[in-house]
């Protein structure tokens, strides 16, 4: 037999390639950004600071609000939404509300702190008010002494849906009112009523007027009492809108009365209309 040959098949192997140029495609993407941001770092170290808080304005605006050319209620007119009355001048609404103090002087804290235990103690010294003294809350605030008289279900402050006064309400006040009169501080008073609703709805008799005539009764109770009328500087109704921290909307605690013994520079504020802006000099 004749024998076959044997073959041996040895596959070339192909040198590498280049593997194409895609690699410089994301180079070139690469070298592109970074020069857009070497070039807006240029930009940035060459603007005043005007512009720079005028464009820090601008990205922390909401998009909506970008979108829409600014809140037509509240946002400023300014060629940048969320800016200043001029983007030109350094003095933007930002910067205006950074101004604001949030805290009291301590000289005008010294004061409030002593009022507020001239509060606690005239509610001590009388039996009658010392069983309401879990439904008065007196805080310092960052406009001034924020004395709150809340309602339960047990011992309402009002008449139900009524601006008629508790007995044990126009007694409080009435204590209250010397007391106030101590310190030069004017004083603001807001009504509050929980989220239950009027039957005739907003058209008729609701929850905006009864806080309003709340306020106004608290007032009244409060000049009987002797408090100087030229002390009070406003006399509002809240309806529903500010809960009372962590109160669900049909709490009762939400039925309040709270009076502000305002620190000087916010009434000041009030007084020029710029509750928001620079203290007046």
């Amino acid at each position: 037999m004749s024998e076959q040959p044997i073959i041996i098949r040895r596959r070339k192997r192909a040198g590498r390639g280049h593997h194409g140029g895609a690699w410089k495609i994301a180079f070139a993407d690469f070298m592109t950004a970074l020069m857009a941001l070497f070039l807006v770092l240029w930009v940035l170290s060459n603007a005043g600071n005007g512009d720079k808080e005028a464009i820090a304005e601008y990205f922390s605006t909401p998009l909506l609000v970008a979108l829409s050319h600014g809140d037509k209620n509240s946002a400023s007119t300014s060629a940048i939404p969320g800016g200043g009355t001029d983007a030109s001048r350094p003095e933007s609404e930002l910067a205006r509300k950074a101004k604001r103090p949030t805290q009291l002087s301590s000289e005008e804290r010294r004061h409030l702190q002593s009022l507020k235990q001239r509060l606690e103690n005239a509610v001590d010294r009388d039996p009658k008010l010392s069983e309401l003294k879990q439904q008065i809350a007196i805080e310092l605030s960052p406009e001034g002494l924020r004395v709150q008289l809340l309602d339960t279900d047990k011992r309402p402050m009002f008449e139900l849906g009524s601006a008629r006064v508790a007995p044990y309400m126009s007694q409080l006040l009435r204590t209250f009112a010397p007391v106030l009169n101590e310190l030069r501080n004017q004083i603001q008073i807001s009504g509050h009523t929980d989220s239950h609703p009027y039957p005739g709805g907003e058209t008729t008799y609701s929850n905006w007027d009864l806080s309003a005539d709340r306020a106004k009764a608290s007032r009244q109770e409060l000049v009987a009492g002797g408090l100087d009328p030229g002390k009070l500087l406003r006399v509002s109704g809240m309806s529903d809108r500010i809960r009372f921290p962590g109160a669900g909307p049909f709490d009762a605690v939400n039925r309040r009365i709270e009076i502000i013994v305002l620190d000087s520079q916010v009434a000041q504020r009030i007084l020029a209309q710029d509750e928001f802006g620079e203290s007046p000099p």
